[in-house]
Parts: structure tokens; sequence; C-alpha cells
């Protein structure tokens, strides 16, 4: 087992999915949070619910689960004219991609992200960056991905390795995951406190969680869950 990650953790499904993951296989897990002025910023309430209970959900994780990393990164909304960080509807670009990519996010969190692990002793990176699900965003392509890590280990003249545990799946998959690496309760907190609704809604609780139901990250989640429960008949989740 290799000995340390640290996970870029937004307190999303994704993410969750993705520290339940490294915990269950890394020694020694840190999260990173960042703060970019998202109009959801209702996200960094539900990281510390999640932070606060994931440790519990098997022998050992709590163990596991180090330091949490937030980092101010406001810079980032306030030069980004996007759905994310401006007051405006949600809507297809002219350049084709959703007004909800934030240009230079990824690349961004990812070279802070090596910033911090190099300061920690920390080699592998972490992300739910994912090409089958990604809503055209170029900065969660496989070949950013890689080609990222290729610059950061010439950068820094260190061996990081970025693990994308998500990346060829698709959000019925993600939820799949979830369950196999921490059952039924992982689940129920990825249901109940996890965010990843575009417009901060945390006041409609529908049987995938919380959201607006309407927003291209609801939708996505919603039909995410619905295809994981016709796909697995033996899911016994809180809520039927």
């Amino acid at each position: 087992m290799s000995r340390s990650a640290l996970v870029l953790f937004s307190g999303g499904q994704d993410s969750t999915t993705c520290l339940a993951w490294a915990l269950s296989r890394f020694e020694r897990v840190e999260t990173i949070g960042f703060d970019y002025g998202q109009k959801h910023i209702v996200e960094m309430t539900c990281r510390d619910t999640i932070l606060g209970r994931i440790g519990g959900l098997r022998a050992n994780w709590s163990e596991r689960l180090g330091e949490d990393h937030l980092i101010d990164l406001g810079i980032l909304g306030q030069i980004s004219e996007t759905a994310l960080t401006q007051d405006m509807a949600i809507a297809i670009a002219e350049d084709g991609l959703p007004n909800t990519f934030v240009p230079g996010r990824n690349l961004l969190f990812l070279t802070l992200a090596a910033a911090v692990a190099y300061r920690r002793g920390i080699r592998h990176l972490v992300g739910g960056m994912c090409e089958t699900d990604f809503s055209g965003y170029p900065d969660c392509r496989d070949d950013t991905i890689k080609a990222l890590q290729v610059t950061l280990n010439l950068g820094m003249d260190k061996r990081f390795v970025i693990d994308t545990p998500l990346m060829w799946l698709d959000k019925a998959a993600t939820w799949q995951l979830a369950e196999e690496v921490g059952g039924t309760n992982l689940v129920d907190l990825i249901l109940e406190g996890s965010h990843t609704c575009y417009t901060g809604d945390r006041s409609h609780l529908h049987d995938w969680g919380y959201g607006c139901g309407e927003c291209p990250a609801c939708r996505l989640r919603a039909k995410g869950y619905e295809n994981f429960r016709s796909r697995n008949a033996t899911f016994t989740g809180r809520r039927e």
C-alpha cells in the first residue's frame, strides 16, 4: 500500500467517493478544498459534515484521515465570467461549452495541491475528474490530467501520481463504487451530506440527495442514481 494521498475534496458526490476510495487504499489521507467564489458555496459546509462522519464508516478510516487544507482562491472567481461564479443563467456558450466551465480551475487546483503535497511529503494526488460524465470540460479529460502530471513532475522535480478513479465511470458506476468501498452507510452519507447542485439549493431533498433538480449537475446525479438503483437489485439504502 502506498503511504499517503492528498484528495481534492469539494464536498460533492464525486470527491466524497474519491475520499472514501483513498481511505481504503492509503495509510494517510489528507484533504484540500478551494473557496473560489463559487455560488454553491454551501458545499464548503458539506465538507465539514462529511469529514466529521466519514472516518466512522470503516475500520481504520478515522486513523488514516489526516489534515484538511483550505485554500482561498478568490482571484479565480474574480477573473471568471461563468455561471458558477457570476449571477447568470446556465447556458451553452458560443464555443459549445456550458458556461458552468471555469477556465483553469482544475489546472490551478492540481497545481496548488501539488505544492501542498510537496511540503507535506505526499506523492499521490486524488481528483474526481471524469471524461465519461464531464459536460465537455476540457480540464477533466484524461489527456489533460496526464499532461499536467508530467508538467508538475518536471517543474517540482518529484514523482507525483494523479489518481482519477472516476475517469471512465458514468454516474451510476460512481454510486456503485461508493457502495463497494463504503457500503450503504457511505451511499447514505453522500445522499444526505454531499452537495452537487450548481445553484446551492439545500431546501429540496430528493431520493438522490439535495438540490434544485433542474440544473445540469442535479439532472446528472439524479439519472445516475436511478440507473444505479435499477442495476443493483441488492441495494438497500434508507430511502425507497
